[in-house]
């Protein structure tokens, strides 16, 4: 990119302001659709950047947009900024050790720092845009629940990026590079069994178990594991086991189905298949069975010609620029973890194993294929209908499990900061490459007509489900 360093510098002379931004969201951890100390942070800064800000977006309290420049292509960076249950966490410690007061929730995904970052890079973008008199908007979409409540589609359901050309996002990961856009679709059901209860040893003839439904489904669906794709995945948990005595013929019991596959074809047929052993389960017990969808997300589409970009301003960028100090805090999260998970590290970005380096100091090529399991993003919803890319932003030390403790309590470190700024200026960077260059906009979206020519985007949330909006006093 041709006198790149503008708009590299534009991010290094506010990256204060957004690191401070990612500390407060650490400080506030909220979960899906509960995110309205966080958002307000975010709206906040939109406001102060001059932003035109849209709240409510696709009716979600805690969605937002800003946007800034006239006429032009659209370009969309996405931030995030829920968290996660059981991972309240001290900052800057190697111990477990949760916060008082927190609910045992915190930002074990890194989500503080997924949106700072890509806010970061859009006030970047604004700026420049400004000062070259340029045509084209910027767009900072603030989502939430994305881990597990599906935002992302929601808000491509309600026409949210119907006019956007291109959209770029990031994740807090171990190392640096262009994201591989391998993900796996995926729903969650709730299926709620409904028997009759009592007495467990009077007239247990009379009691009709839905608990014995929700184990029995159970069985059903491990003897189907091995009969599904390799890269298919279920998962469950019970929300309601129909109480705690046990002399008590349980009439009522839920449990919950995470369903995940390959692509929405794969998943929607494996679903049927579950639904199914869930009737089974019900003829077996004599109970009836209700379901419900609570959410659904596609699987990711790549855009390789966005991918290039990206990957050309990470080799300009260079890795992180990591110091002692951050080597050394890696070094005690390192110690807490075992040789299996600093090799798995490598091994999902495909890259081999290297022991001695506790923090990234490398881009992984864009031609290095993952090995590991994949999980589920709502991204994949919009990448079906706007051309998308996302990069990896180092953040923690290699090793560090995603959902731990141990990401948690670097969520405020240096290495979180450093890695926060740098992959903002490689977001930055790209939207500037498809400003200055209408054909990579051309490109991009060739690529994703080709990419789904027969296969148009059907969102897989069901019309009559709606987004699970939660009142500011149960936010946290």
């Amino acid at each position: 990119m041709q006198n790149s360093e503008p708009i590299w510098q534009k991010v290094e002379n506010k990256k204060d302001d957004y690191i401070a931004l990612a500390d407060r969201v650490w400080g506030t951890p909220e979960l899906a659709y509960g995110e309205h100390r966080s958002v307000a942070e975010h709206i906040a800064q939109l406001e102060k950047e001059g932003f035109r800000i849209t709240k409510d977006v696709a009716g979600i309290p805690t969605a937002v947009m800003g946007e800034a420049g006239e006429d032009g292509p659209v370009i969309a960076i996405l931030g995030e900024y829920d968290a996660l249950p059981g991972l309240s966490q001290e900052a800057g410690i190697a111990e477990p050790r949760m916060v008082e007061g927190q609910n045992g929730v915190g930002h074990g995904c890194g989500h503080n720092l997924l949106g700072s970052a890509a806010l970061l890079a859009a006030t970047a973008v604004k700026d420049w845009l400004a000062e070259n008199g340029l045509k084209g908007r910027v767009r900072y979409y603030g989502c939430p629940a994305e881990e597990g409540g599906a935002a992302k589609g929601f808000m491509v359901r309600d026409g949210a990026f119907k006019d956007v050309d291109i959209a770029i996002s990031w994740h807090p990961a171990p190392l640096s590079g262009v994201n591989e856009a391998v993900s796996l679709a995926n729903t969650r059901i709730d299926f709620t069994f409904a028997g009759r209860s009592s007495h467990a040893a009077a007239a247990p003839e009379l009691g009709r178990s839905a608990l014995d439904a929700v184990e029995l489904m159970s069985v059903g669906v491990n003897y189907m594991r091995e009969h599904m794709p390799d890269n298919a995945r279920v998962h469950y948990a019970y929300l309601n086991a129909g109480g705690i005595a046990p002399n008590v013929v349980q009439g009522e019991a839920k449990v919950r189905y995470l369903i995940r596959a390959g692509n929405l074809v794969e998943l929607n047929a494996l679903v049927a298949r579950v639904r199914k052993i869930a009737d089974g389960a019900a003829l077996m017990t004599e109970t009836t069975v209700s379901t419900k969808v609570v959410s659904a997300v596609s699987n990711l589409m790549g855009n390789t010609p966005l991918e290039q970009a990206m990957f050309d301003n990470f080799q300009r960028l260079g890795p992180p620029q990591f110091d002692e100090e951050d080597r050394a805090y890696a070094e005690q999260i390192r110690a807490t973890l075992s040789d299996e998970d600093i090799a798995a590290a490598f091994k999902r970005s495909g890259m081999p194993v290297q022991k001695d380096k506790p923090l990234c100091d490398f881009i992984v090529p864009l031609e290095s294929k993952g090995k590991g399991g994949n999980g589920s993003t709502d991204v994949g919803d919009v990448s079906w209908v706007v051309p998308t890319v996302q990069a990896r932003g180092a953040t923690y030390a290699i090793g560090t499990p995603g959902h731990s403790w141990q990401l948690t309590a670097q969520g405020k470190s240096g290495m979180a900061h450093k890695g926060l700024a740098h992959v903002a200026k490689v977001m930055a960077g790209t939207a500037v490459d498809a400003l200055r260059d209408p054909s990579l906009i051309e490109k991009a979206k060739a690529d994703l007509a080709k990419r789904t020519d027969g296969n148009p985007y059907v969102c897989p949330i069901p019309d009559d489900v709606e987004p699970p909006i939660l009142a500011m006093s149960k936010g946290v």
